[in-house]
Parts: C-alpha cells; structure tokens; sequence
C-alpha cells in the first residue's frame, strides 16, 4: 500500500479518527496502542500489522509519551505533516478538555467527581481490545523460535521489576548479535546511539531550586520533562514530584497524587496531567503552557525520526535491530496486559465482560468506541443494581 499517495486528501480522515480515539481510549499506553491498531490495520487497512509493529519499535527508542507518538507516526504516514500535527493534537485534545474541568472542580470543590463506576466496567474491555491486538502483532513479530523465546524471555524479566527501557535496548542487542550484528555493536553503531543526536535538537532546561513560579519556568520544568522521559505515568510521577513538590514547592505531594489520578481517569495520554497540576499552579493560561510544553517533544523527536526510519529498514544490522525491538515491545506489552488483567478482573461480572469484549472483538469485529461505551455502561448498572 502507497502511504503517500493522496495525502492531503486524507487530512480530515485522519484528524476525525484521532480526536474520536483520543475521547475513547482507556486504559494505557498499551490499550492506546491496540486500540490503534484496530482502527488503522484492521478496520481501515491503512497498514499491515508489521509495518505498525516497526512504529510501535520505532517510538519506543523515544522518550516521551509513546501512544501520541505514535499517533503522531500514523497521521504523518496517512496525511504528511499536516497529518503528523492534527493526529498528535486531536489525539491529545479530549483528554486535556476534560482534565480542565476536573481542574476546574477540584479548585472550586476540592476532590475529584467519582468516576470508578465507569471504570469498572472499561478495564476488563480495554483488556479484551489489547489482547486482540497482541494477537495480530505477534503473528507478524514473533518470526520464529528465537523471536519467540526472546519475547517470553522479556515478558518474564518484566515480571520480575526489570527496568522497561533496559528490557527495550538489551532484548533488541541481544537479537542483533544472535544475527550476527554483534560486530557492529563493538563499533558503537547500536539503535539507541541512533537517537541521540536526536535529543540533542531539544533544549533542555535547568530549574533552580529556589526558582519564584513564572510561567517560562513552568514551560522550561515540563519541556525537560517531555524531552527526557521514558517509561509510565509512574515514571511521570517521579518527575514530577522532584520538580514541583521538592525542588520548587508549587505543588503538595496531594495535589501531585490527584494531578496523576486526573491523568488515568481521563481518556488520552496520561501526560494530560501536566495540564492538570499546570492548573493549580497559574489557572488557565498555565495550564495550556503546560500542556504544549510537556507535548512539544515528542512532535519534534517523531518528525526526527520519520527521516531516519525508512533508512534504517533497508540497513541489514538496523532491520534486526529493529526486529528485536519489536519482539521486546510484544513482550512488554504481554506484561502490562498481564498487569492490566490483575488490576481490571475484580470478580466474577468483570470477567464475564472481558470475555463478552472477546468474543464481540475477534468474531463480530465491533468497533473499540462501541465496545468502550457498552463497558461503561455495564458498569455503571451493576454497581447500581448492587446498592
């Protein structure tokens, strides 16, 4: 399939698509990531399942919020540069409108609206629509008994607390000596040498301790953030709290706790919650401020990266890099579906529904927003018919 063709026609395609499942998705960068690849490579057919696995592979070399990077990737490859800005924006935009408001109502009413009801019954089809995905993408990852032991290996590693990025960069080494790359390893030319320059392209601040709030601080504290970042909304967290609750004091340890739930409760990336705690820092203006500055890298480092990729899978070494890289993001995936399935299969009902989810995925192939909404809605009426 020709991606480029008709670019500038597909602009409205792609920016409806992304601002429909930044309103929809739940869950995690993973349930973001299968939640695209249904919509893109099964429903849509915009590309194959191993083209989207070499994305996914692709920005997790990144730092910054994988699920908008791709997103990013996807309207880029669909629409051009046009496409790479409105997916990553109406991608975004959902979920920073909707944090506003709970921003909003935590100042003027100080606590969050409760929202597990809805929740309950998301989580066990968030598992069911990542499951599918990990079905299709492993058919196209997992190439053989190397791959597939290199991806149980990863998964149990992950079990175990091994740090995610370490798991990402040492699962993609190791597949490349196995295929004999081990020599262009000693010379330095491993992937994530690749994407340093890349960083370089972004300032990256630092924030005196004793710094007054202003707002070109605020921007300068979440561009580093966004610049630097790997990992989940914990990772987040981390940063976060040195920033703003220890080293400059804007923040307490409970409004950063909330800032963080806003960021999960909302549909989109987790990183909305630097709108949140933007708001309770400056109001309205910093909120915005906020948002744009933790966001803006990864739209510069996805654009970098565009121009290195397709030379990077014509390169012999760099196309099994990039083969380890996607089998280590499968088994990356694996465990955080297994997480997921922990934190979301509560009971009997929850498991009911993530097997309904399953079966109306696989053998009905109901759209993911459709499958969201009944979830919610299922929650919603048997918590209430249990009070």
């Amino acid at each position: 399939m020709n991606l480029s063709a008709g670019k500038s026609g597909n602009l409205k395609e792609v920016a409806a698509l992304f601002f429909k499942l930044g309103a929809i998705s739940f869950g995690g960068p993973a349930a973001y990531i299968a939640i695209m690849h249904r919509e893109t490579v099964r429903r849509r057919g915009w590309l194959d399942n191993q083209k989207f696995l070499d994305l996914v592979g692709a920005v997790n070399l990144i730092p910054g919020p994988n699920a908008t990077e791709l997103a990013n990737y996807l309207g880029q490859q669909r629409a051009g540069w046009s496409g790479l800005i409105s997916a990553g924006v109406l991608f975004i935009l959902p979920g920073m409108l909707l944090t506003l408001v709970l921003a909003w109502a935590y100042v003027n009413y100080g606590a969050l609206p409760q929202t597990d009801w809805i929740l309950y019954g998301i989580k066990p089809v968030v598992i069911a629509i990542v499951v599918q995905a990990l079905w299709g993408l492993g058919r196209s990852g997992i190439k053989g008994p190397l791959t597939a032991a290199l991806g149980i290996a990863i998964l149990l590693l992950y079990q175990l607390g091994i740090n995610e990025i370490a798991l990402l960069f040492g699962g993609a080494a190791v597949f490349l000596a196995i295929r004999g790359g081990h020599h262009m390893l000693r010379r330095g030319s491993s992937g994530a040498l690749l994407i340093l320059p890349l960083l370089k392209t972004l300032p990256i601040a630092a924030i005196g301790a004793t710094a007054p709030f202003s707002p070109a601080a605020l921007f300068l504290t979440f561009l580093k953030i966004g610049a630097i970042l790997y990992g989940s909304g914990y990772v987040l967290f981390a940063f976060m709290n040195s920033e703003f609750v220890q080293n400059l004091g804007w923040l307490s340890q409970q409004q950063l706790l909330d800032a963080i739930a806003a960021g999960q409760v909302t549909p989109g990336p987790v990183f909305t919650s630097a709108t949140f705690a933007g708001y309770l820092m400056g109001g309205w203006p910093s909120a915005l401020l906020a948002t744009l500055a933790i966001f803006l890298p990864s739209f510069v480092l996805v654009g970098a990266l565009s121009r290195v990729l397709p030379w990077l899978q014509k390169t012999a070494w760099a196309r099994a890099f990039l083969d380890g890289v996607n089998v280590a993001a499968l088994g990356l995936m694996a465990g955080v579906t297994w997480q997921l399935g922990r934190a979301g299969i509560q009971d009997i009902f929850t498991l009911a529904l993530m097997v309904t989810a399953l079966l109306l995925a696989f053998r009905f192939k109901i759209n993911s927003a459709w499958l969201l909404l009944g979830g919610g809605l299922a929650g919603i009426i048997y918590r209430m018919i249990l009070i």
